[in-house]
């Protein structure tokens, strides 16, 4: 589904982009036209010390995305973490959703921005919220699309291994120990685990997963999180928390080390281990090899991007990365062209997230 036509940025869009990083105002607090509403992710801190109150758990929200999202939207869904999906934290992100409806904030569509685990909590609240609203009277919430940032849908085996150690403190799992705590900052125990529970590979596949008529968009990296102590617990390749096979919405939890068959996570154009097959209406847009799991929502420059589904129109959101590819050869490659790469030319000098914005809201 790669456009191999070669189509650069011009230096005008690339300076758009750049400057978008870096001048944030709420006259931008749309995307496409569209006002945008903001799903955070785990946060461990709730863990270890739960919050007073909801409005603490509104402030960790606004400082979750002050980095790059914050003055883009218009509404935030914030939860605490030592919640579960289906019981607290469902209740907590409905009471904001009500407040979203009886403002008409998307009378003319939304578009929602998640990360990690928001992707979860809002597949929850998607395959919900139209019943709870109209049992009182109110207008559902009309969503365009929603952009996943390192999705946790599908779940990680940092998750597993958390609640694992919980109930079997053995002496011998020390370095599982070492990357669950850098995953949770707590000592797991069966009753400290919170939103950790939904977050275990089959749990989370088997939770609110009816098909959508929305489109969920789905941005990847490939990095390295903690120091790289998480890595080796993780199926396939992943951003040092999310799995790829979550982060690009593959059907099942099988470690893959990329969303696409034919292209890396770097761009390389060859035969990979990409997903058996996608959640429907789960679209890869991009993947970047070099994006840790934060990077992706944040302000994280020098990495490439690399479009996966791309020049089309999902639900009426053109999605139109520009692209080039490219012959490389390795440094002992004495002959011949070389491999294959496909990029968005200059993904490097801007972060992820800004690349994404800037190009959609064009």
């Amino acid at each position: 589904m790669i456009n191999k036509n070669k189509r650069c940025l011009s230096k005008t869009a690339l300076s758009i982009a750049l400057a978008g990083g870096l001048f944030a105002t709420t006259a931008q607090a749309q995307l496409a036209g569209h006002n945008v509403i903001l799903v955070h992710g785990f946060m461990m801190e709730n863990l270890s010390q739960a919050p007073a109150n909801m409005q603490e758990v509104k402030q960790a929200g606004e400082d979750y995305w002050r980095d790059y999202w914050l003055n883009r939207a218009e509404a935030r869904i914030d939860w605490a973490s030592n919640g579960r999906v289906e019981g607290e934290i469902a209740q907590q992100a409905y009471q904001q959703v009500r407040q979203i409806s009886q403002q008409g904030l998307c009378n003319n569509y939304c578009i929602v921005v998640t990360h990690s685990t928001g992707d979860l909590v809002t597949r929850h609240l998607l395959e919900n919220q139209a019943r709870w609203l109209q049992s009182e009277g109110l207008q559902p919430l009309k969503i365009l699309a929603v952009m996943d940032l390192a999705g946790a849908g599908g779940g990680t085996e940092l998750a597993d291994l958390a609640v694992s150690i919980a109930y079997n403190d053995s002496w011998y799992n020390w370095p599982v120990k070492q990357a669950v705590r850098a995953f949770t900052g707590i000592d797991p125990q069966p009753d400290n685990l919170g939103v950790v529970n939904d977050l275990q590979t089959n749990t989370a596949r088997n939770l609110s997963v009816g098909p959508t008529a929305i489109p969920r968009l789905r941005f990847v990296g490939g990095g390295s999180s903690y120091g790289g102590i998480t890595k080796p617990f993780i199926a396939g390749t992943d951003d040092g928390v999310v799995p790829t096979h979550s982060a690009c919405g593959a059907t099942t939890a099988s470690g893959i080390d990329s969303c696409s068959n034919s292209i890396s996570l770097a761009g390389k154009v060859s035969g990979q281990n990409g997903p058996s097959g996608l959640y429907y209406n789960h679209y890869p847009i991009l993947m970047s090899e070099g994006a840790n799991h934060s990077a992706v929502k944040d302000t994280q420059t020098g990495n490439i991007s690399v479009p996966v589904v791309n020049n089309t129109v999902l639900n009426g959101l053109q999605i139109d990365f520009a692209s080039r590819t490219y012959n490389q050869r390795a440094w002992w490659q004495l002959w011949g062209s070389g491999d294959q790469y496909v990029e968005v030319p200059n993904s490097n000098q801007t972060s992820m997230s800004n690349l994404l914005y800037t190009t959609l809201n064009n």
